[in-house]
């Protein structure tokens, strides 16, 4: 585990790069090669993304319960976990948040028939089609909620003489293989349904609000070390 611990820290690096390129990004994009950029950048920061669960699946295939412990996260960020990470549905409190934002403070704009192209410029039709994939999503979330309900509640079994402890397992890795499918799939959806000028604005959004939680709980775990130190 200690070796995905690293694999991690090294991800989150690359992660903030990422960010870095995609706040100095041009945006509106006026032009075709600004275009091509924010398209190459979207699929590079897609596939950074991919790449974590694509290594999380391989880890959680030799242990999933340490999957679960994630001693690779803050205990704020284990906390939040749903099915050892984020919820997808969070996607769509971040859409509509930023929206909100922006539109706020564009509305000047807004009122004179201004279009700012960000986030805060959504259309009826793309807040129709995200509200569309919201409830879909959250009927996948309850059926993989359930999924694990069923696991935990056969928890007894585990400890029985007969039981066949690599399938109980097994069913739990395909639990949080199902988890991280819809976490990445939710993710992709969602910019499906955006302009390039949106979805880099949504990613940018999504990783700050990534580091921005695991930087306050980095804090409250020093704080609480210190206390406990004392």
């Amino acid at each position: 585990m200690s070796s995905f611990t690293h694999f991690y820290e090294t991800w989150l690096i690359h992660l903030h790069h990422l960010l870095n390129q995609l706040h100095s990004s041009p945006r509106p994009p006026s032009t075709a090669d600004h275009h091509h950029h924010l398209l190459h950048l979207l699929h590079r920061v897609m596939s950074h993304y991919a790449e974590y669960y694509r290594v999380k699946c391989l880890v959680a295939e030799r242990d999933a319960l340490s999957i679960f412990a994630a001693p690779w996260a803050t205990s704020l960020e284990r906390s939040l976990h749903w099915v050892a990470g984020w919820r997808p549905t969070t996607a769509f409190h971040l859409v509509y948040t930023e929206s909100s934002i922006r539109f706020e403070s564009h509305i000047a704009e807004i009122l004179r028939g201004l279009s700012t192209g960000d986030l805060g410029d959504l259309s009826p039709t793309q807040f129709r089609r995200v509200s569309e994939l919201q409830c879909e999503t959250v009927k996948e979330e309850n059926a993989i909620t359930e999924g694990l309900s069923e696991w935990q509640n056969g928890a007894s079994e585990l400890i029985g003489e007969c039981a066949d402890i690599e399938e109980k397992i097994g069913r739990l890795v395909s639990v949080i293989k199902k988890a991280d499918d819809l976490r990445l799939r939710t993710v992709q959806r969602v910019l499906e349904l955006l302009t390039s000028h949106q979805a880099v604005e949504f990613l940018i959004a999504a990783a700050e609000l990534q580091f921005g939680i695991r930087s306050w709980g980095e804090n409250q775990d020093r704080l609480r070390d210190r206390s406990h130190g004392c």
